[in-house]
């Protein structure tokens, strides 16, 4: 059952008043009987390859939530009314430090998994994936399941070799047993590359990628397809580089990508993943100083929304 609405963060009000939680959700760290936390990390240390500013990310995206009215048109629910969903804010961040940093991200989100809900992650950069990960997977060991499918939408593969950094974190995730290589599928993968032999590094790794040349030829429903195929009714948790978009809906990132998915065809991509074992998910890559009329952000927070829909329709 959902949190009754607090009067203090202004639910009652239009879209530019009250308190910026997401979607005005109530804020607490007492997370018995909640059913989804959302956590900030707002860090941008993880090597930026390019542009930074995603730090900024996490607050921006809970801004434009307030945009969010509630109810899905195609879904028929609404997830705030369908759950019991809070805000826990932001895990703590060393700015100076990845490694400080990661290991704060996974003790303070294996404490909130150990309450009970499920966690969605508002970054950041996508170094943040790999702590998220950690803590995603010993509280998957404590309740006796193995590693889960990874759904991970991205221009790019991050699966550099090298310490740890935001192109590096998905060989980690392989090599520390985190994620199954074999029920991962990465979608949307483009652009130029520093080596020739780059785009087969992810698939000598196991990992299934479908370039977005693939998913244009394919089109939407096969690509989605491809998603159910790979992952089957594995556990499965969703990582979202918003430069999966094409910057022209999705400036606000920090190394941009021409030749990307729309935004109506991100949101076709996340309502494809109805139906799945969902466990947890990761929005990242949202950088605000780069960010035209706030509509980088607005397409983060609607994506959250749709995931949280998937969340609300799998619980009912």
């Amino acid at each position: 059952m959902a949190h009754p609405v607090n009067p203090a963060l202004g639910g009652h009000l239009l879209a530019y008043s009250g308190v910026p939680t997401f979607m005005r959700q109530t804020p607490t760290r007492d997370l018995r009987g909640v059913d989804v936390a959302i956590v900030g990390v707002p860090f941008d240390s993880g090597a930026t390859s390019f542009r930074g500013g995603t730090r900024f990310g996490p607050r921006k995206i809970r801004e434009a939530s307030l945009a969010l009215w509630g109810h899905h048109p195609i879904h028929g629910v609404a997830p705030a009314e369908a759950l019991t969903i809070a805000d826990y804010g932001d895990a703590a961040i060393e700015m100076a430090s990845i490694e400080k940093t990661m290991a704060n991200i996974t003790a303070e989100v294996g404490a909130a998994l150990a309450q009970g809900p499920m966690v969605v992650a508002l970054g950041g950069d996508h170094s943040i994936s790999l702590p998220l990960l950690r803590a995603q997977a010993a509280n998957a060991r404590n309740a006796g399941y193995g590693p889960p499918a990874l759904v991970h939408f991205d221009a790019h593969t991050d699966v550099e070799p090298g310490d740890y950094e935001h192109g590096t974190v998905f060989r980690h995730a392989i090599e520390e047993g985190l994620i199954d290589p074999a029920a991962t599928i990465q979608v949307g993968i483009r652009g130029s590359l520093y080596f020739p032999d780059d785009l087969n590094v992810a698939r000598q790794l196991g990992i299934r990628v479908l370039t977005i040349d693939d998913c244009f030829e394919m089109g939407i429903p096969a690509v989605v397809a491809a998603i159910r195929e790979t992952v089957g009714d594995r556990r499965t948790y969703v990582t979202l580089d918003i430069d999966a978009a094409d910057p022209a809906f999705a400036p606000g990132t920090g190394t941009p990508e021409p030749g990307g998915f729309s935004s109506y065809q991100m949101l076709q991509l996340m309502r494809g993943l109805k139906g799945l074992n969902l466990v947890g998910m990761d929005i990242v890559e949202v950088s605000p100083p780069y960010d035209h009329a706030d509509i980088t952000a607005l397409l983060a927070a609607n994506l959250v929304f749709e995931y949280l829909c998937l969340v609300a329709l799998n619980r009912a």
